[in-house]
């Protein structure tokens, strides 16, 4: 059996990001993205909240201007904002520190407003966040 969990359903506020680590669960999280096209995306998996200060707003930011993955600038500028970004809480490590994520240029295609795919200590991901919509 699948179980399917709505990320910001409509009207739950803003501040929130997280990273869905792609892992066979049986739960699936379902999230908005695209800004205004308002694409329906899914991932399998399980989910860690990642805490940094308007990391959110900096990545919708990104985006909200106008950012396109085929350019160079604007994916250096991903490619740093998603590094900033530490993931407390993985398993299958034993570190003091919060490790740090990359973002994932085999899967940069898939890049989009609230759905960036990034590699996790613990495999690959994606952050999410509240779209912009």
């Amino acid at each position: 059996m699948t179980r399917r969990i709505v990320l910001d359903p409509e009207g739950s506020g803003t501040g929130w990001l997280c990273v869905i680590v792609a892992a066979s669960t049986g739960v699936v999280y379902e999230v908005q993205g695209g800004g205004h096209a308002c694409v329906p995306y899914e991932q399998e998996g399980y989910l860690i909240p990642l805490f940094a200060p308007d990391a959110d707003s900096d990545l919708k930011r990104l985006f909200t201007e106008g950012g396109d993955a085929h350019d160079p600038a604007f994916r250096d500028r991903l490619r740093t904002a998603v590094a900033d970004l530490r993931l407390y809480g993985s398993a299958n490590r034993d570190d003091t520190w919060p490790a740090r994520l990359a973002l994932d240029e085999a899967r940069l295609a898939e890049a989009d407003e609230a759905w960036i795919p990034v590699l996790t200590p613990d495999g690959p991901g994606i952050v999410v966040w509240e779209n912009s919509d």
